[in-house]
């Protein structure tokens, strides 16, 4: 027991040592910290203070050669010493205070100042670097505008040398560039005096003046001799060729009122004399955009007159076929028109047919006002030609179109016409068969025509009158006509088909039977097949006489039966 109890003190002592070292070392650590951010708040005011602003401040003073540099350097040396004198220490006065809550281990307090610290450290640093980099500005002047003057003189030197060489491509603007490069040479000259007087603040204004003169008088040594060239020579010649296809366009009857020809010749002429103008004093802000513009201007009008020129052979090509094919079309439809009425008392039209010749009459007459418009636009020359062509196209297709609908009228018509014509044909051909049939019938006289013979004959009289009333009617219905026609000749083909055959069998039953009367006395088989075929024969049967004649030749003569039979069959 007092083992367990001797333990338990043990392990209590232990835990206390350990939480009390721990505290001890956290308490340390923390101090460290934050005399660490001491330690670098003191380094950096250390930096700011080190900022060589005294050093470049003594390069001033042996240069100070007027009254204005004079001064800047006074106002310098006041700044620098409120920063040294003022700004610095109180800094100073900042960081013991921090030191001494650090010692008394006021932790909260020093978090309060750190912040503090930190924005007057960056206060004064900013406030060295922009007294510092005030004071380099005079410091460094003299190397630094001597270099870009450098830079500057042998730019000029090289426009300079190309407008020497080509003075003679300037033409009168010599004088105007002449007294501009003296000016520039001037300014040079200026510039040197400011530097030996060290007047840093005229320098500047000088550099500037010269930098800005440099850059516009390159632009001009490069441009003028374009400029004039387009202004004195290339827009004249232009105008030149421009006027002289315009005077023999018009003379050739070209409608050239909508290009304004001779006003933008003339605004033209007026604009290049104001950029002149300008080039004289050397302002070429937006001259050659300008001149460009123009030139522009006047290449496009030779691509206009030779659009006038293709248009009006195109034009005129179209319009020669126009005017064949719509006189053409002008005839038929008066023709149509005319024979309306007794196209209408012949064929049994539709009032939709009618209603669609009259349309196309109608078209046909807008199209053809539109065609008399068109002509005036060319005999007014009120129209260019380019528009012309387009019109003239539409109207084309607008005749094709209506030619179209109109040949189908005129193929329905024609083929009512031609069906008349072809019933006509058609009907004296069934009357040639008709009579073939009713001669081949009176050239055999056969011993019995039967009742169905007859019936045939019959109807195909009474279809050919049918054809003949449908002919004789007045409006011809055209769909009847054909039927009647068909029909017919049908019958017709029938009746002689009919005949033909009766005919030929009669003949060639009666031959058989005259042919095998000599076979009657020897072969009494012979003999009884002949007497019913020539019963068969006053009967009018003779498909059936003829087939008994030719079987009794089966058994005495087999090669006149083969040659009978085949002569059948056919």
């Amino acid at each position: 027991m007092d083992n367990i109890i001797t333990i338990v003190v043990v392990s209590v002592i232990i835990l206390i040592i350990i939480t009390f070292i721990a505290i001890i070392s956290f308490k340390k650590k923390k101090y460290k910290k934050y005399k660490d951010i001491l330690s670098q708040l003191e380094i950096s005011k250390n930096v700011v203070a080190s900022i060589p602003v005294s050093l470049e401040l003594s390069k001033v003073e042996p240069i100070i050669k007027n009254d204005q540099l004079e001064e800047k350097y006074n106002a310098w040396q006041e700044r620098l010493d409120i920063i040294k004198n003022e700004r610095l220490p109180i800094i100073d006065d900042m960081l013991i205070d921090f030191d001494t809550f650090l010692e008394k281990k006021d932790y909260r307090t020093c978090d309060y100042r750190i912040p503090k610290i930190e924005i007057e450290i960056y206060k004064i640093r900013e406030s060295c670097n922009i007294l510092l980099d005030e004071i380099r500005e005079i410091t460094s002047s003299d190397e630094k505008y001597r270099s870009i003057v450098i830079k500057l003189k042998t730019k000029y030197r090289s426009f300079n040398s190309e407008y020497q060489k080509h003075k003679e491509l300037y033409d009168e603007m010599q004088d105007a560039v002449y007294l501009q490069l003296e000016n520039i040479e001037k300014r040079f000259l200026d510039f040197e005096n400011a530097m030996e007087r060290n007047d840093y603040t005229e320098v500047v204004h000088i550099v500037k003046a010269l930098d800005a003169m440099i850059e516009h008088m390159e632009i001009v040594v490069h441009e003028i001799p374009d400029l004039i060239l387009m202004a004195k020579q290339l827009i004249p010649q232009r105008v030149k060729e421009i006027e002289t296809i315009y005077s023999e366009m018009d003379n050739d009857g070209y409608p050239l009122e909508y290009l304004n020809i001779e006003y933008n010749i003339k605004e033209t002429n007026k604009n290049v004399s104001v950029i002149m103008d300008k080039i004289g004093v050397l302002n070429l802000e937006d001259c050659m955009f300008e001149l460009k513009t123009i030139l522009d201007y006047l290449d496009s009008l030779f691509v206009d007159f030779e659009k006038e020129k293709l248009s009006r052979k195109l034009f005129e090509e179209v319009e020669m076929a126009f005017s064949m094919k719509i006189e053409k079309t002008n005839r038929i439809v008066k023709d149509m028109i005319k024979k309306l009425d007794n196209i209408k008392h012949t064929y049994d039209l539709k009032e939709e047919d009618i209603n669609s010749i009259l349309d196309q009459n109608k078209i046909l007459v807008v199209i053809n006002d539109d065609y008399k418009k068109l002509t005036s636009k060319v005999k007014n020359k009120s129209t260019p030609y380019s528009s012309l062509h387009k019109e003239i196209e539409e109207l084309s297709v607008r005749l094709k179109n209506m030619s179209d609908d109109l040949n189908i009228i005129i193929k329905s018509l024609g083929n009512m016409y031609d069906d008349e014509q072809r019933a006509h044909e058609q009907l004296d051909e069934i009357r040639k068969f008709l009579k073939l049939s009713k001669d081949m019938m009176r050239s055999y006289k056969l011993p019995i025509i039967s009742d169905n013979y007859f019936v045939e004959l019959s109807e195909a009289n009474d279809a050919i009158q049918e054809v003949i009333r449908e002919l004789s009617k007045k409006p011809i219905v055209i769909k009847t006509l054909n039927t009647r026609v068909d029909t017919a000749r049908d019958l017709v083909l029938k009746l002689y088909n009919t005949t033909n055959e009766m005919v030929r069998t009669a003949k060639l039953a009666e031959v058989c039977i005259t042919y095998g009367n000599r076979f009657r006395s020897a072969y009494p088989d012979v003999n009884r097949c002949l007497k019913e075929a020539e019963s068969n024969f006053y009967k009018g049967n003779y498909k059936r006489s003829l087939e008994l004649a030719i079987s009794s030749f089966s058994s005495v003569d087999n090669k006149i039966y083969r040659k009978l039979m085949n002569l059948y069959v056919k």
